[in-house]
């Protein structure tokens, strides 16, 4: 089977030609853009995706499940940086978290030996903005060798939603206390 390879930024310098070196090699190659490239290359898979977009990201990661990931997507060009350094440095780093975080989640829960993985929040919550999702915890749930219950902002409003998730159960405080 071929190694699959994930390149974000492929639109750049060096995402182009990495691109077309993992692609010579043999390897199914995987990119992500901003901007749409100038080149696309025949048998490469492109997604548009900003590396902000946690969801959007997490969900091409869990569906294509790359061997080796090249993180190239990023501000690099001075003048914007020096015009909107702050846009620049969320760019540039929420993107890099983004994806080390969905990489590591499921694997550091798995190699901990646990029996059990707890996610959350699946739902938003007074203190969490920054919510799972259906979609997001089934993707997840899928890739875990290990039974997955859900936590966090489960209400009676939303318990419909629970059959909607690949889970061995549920808790929530919210839940019990109403």
């Amino acid at each position: 089977m071929k190694k699959k390879i994930l390149i974000t930024g492929a639109e750049g310098f060096l995402g182009t030609h990495l691109t077309n070196f993992y692609k010579k090699k043999n390897y199914q190659v995987f990119c992500t853009f901003k901007k749409k490239p100038k080149l696309i290359q025949k048998n490469v898979k492109y997604f548009n995706c900003d590396v902000r977009n946690n969801k959007r990201l997490n969900n091409i990661l869990f569906n294509v499940k790359p061997d080796l990931i090249f993180h190239l997507a990023a501000k690099s060009h001075p003048l914007f940086s020096f015009r909107f350094p702050a846009k620049t440095i969320l760019i540039n780093t929420m993107g890099t978290i983004n994806i080390l975080q969905n990489v590591l989640e499921l694997k550091l829960k798995e190699k901990q030996g646990v029996d059990f993985i707890f996610l959350s929040p699946l739902f938003l919550t007074k203190n969490y903005q920054n919510n799972l999702g259906v979609v997001k915890f089934n993707l997840i749930s899928k890739e875990s060798k290990k039974p997955i219950i859900a936590l966090g902002g489960i209400r009676k409003n939303n318990l419909n939603k629970i059959k909607l998730i690949n889970a061995v159960g549920f808790s929530g405080i919210t839940f019990f206390n109403q």
